[in-house]
């Protein structure tokens, strides 16, 4: 079991480069097929009605800009695949809004690697429901990647959130691949005493059982926690030194108006290690 095709996010953003040879490190250890997918920014719905908008010369002109610095950031990544000595590796140029882009080739991956909004990158403002917007309408799981810091993969220490809900589950699920290759893997369980009816006798139990029928060990930890559950995650992870936090994505998006939960929020904000989230 492993992802065969792993989509990442080209930009112009700095972290691109790190984001690629992560995405890169994890294709490589199921011998699969990167993706490099680069979004023009021109939105598929622009095109029945870009003549009455603008001019059509103005028009054509600023399509034609995006394209080329799209071209430009895939020629960049093609040219890291082949210094990285990729096997197996394609860029696609999509002319869409970076979120929507990404939405609809999750549909032909297993995997979506994306970045944390930086504040400070010049292209954050133009994509900074990014993130959030893929997280939840993704129809594979997403690894986000933090705009700071070093990573490297196989992670080494991984941290479960698990809570008992079709969210986590389906992270979980999604993360077996990466599960199996790392060195430790800590199943998180906060509060349980108020969810009884969710995690039983032994909250993380059945998971575990579970994960160990793949081969996986789990050290599963029972957490009490007052503040909330994005910031006692984020700091347990600091307490544990892991690399890779798993968890469930909760929240809903209406067209581009995103609802997201308390702990997915602070997470996507304040991520410290990359963290793989589906929905």
């Amino acid at each position: 079991m492993g992802y065969k095709t792993v989509v990442v996010h080209i930009n112009s953003s700095s972290d691109t480069e790190r984001r690629v040879r992560l995405a890169a490190q994890i294709t490589r250890m199921a011998n699969g097929h990167l993706v490099g997918s680069a979004m023009s920014g021109i939105s598929r719905y622009l095109y029945a009605d870009h003549a009455t908008a603008m001019g059509v010369g103005m028009a054509a002109q600023c399509m034609d800009e995006a394209r080329e610095n799209a071209r430009a950031n895939l020629r960049r990544f093609e040219n890291q695949c082949q210094m990285l000595d990729m096997p197996s590796f394609e860029a696609r140029l999509i002319d869409d809004q970076a979120a929507d882009g990404l939405v609809l080739q999750s549909r032909y991956g297993d995997l979506i690697v994306l970045g944390q909004v930086n504040p400070d990158d010049p292209i954050s403002p133009m994509e900074e429901e990014t993130p959030e917007y893929v997280a939840i309408n993704s129809a594979r799981p997403v690894l986000v990647l933090p705009y700071a810091g070093h990573f490297e993969a196989p992670f080494k220490r991984v941290l479960v959130a698990w809570d008992g809900s079709m969210e986590a589950t389906r992270a979980v699920t999604a993360a077996i691949p990466l599960l199996q290759k790392a060195g430790k893997v800590t199943l998180a369980v906060f509060n349980a005493g108020r969810q009884p009816d969710t995690h039983g006798g032994e909250p993380g139990a059945d998971i575990a059982l579970y994960l160990a029928r793949h081969d996986i060990e789990v050290e599963v930890s029972s957490q009490v926690t007052a503040i909330d559950i994005g910031s006692a995650l984020l700091s347990y992870a600091a307490d544990i030194d892991a690399d890779l936090l798993v968890m469930g994505c909760y929240g809903h998006s209406r067209f581009r108006e995103i609802m997201l939960g308390g702990a997915t929020r602070t997470i996507l904000q304040s991520m410290t290690l990359p963290v793989l989230m589906a929905h």
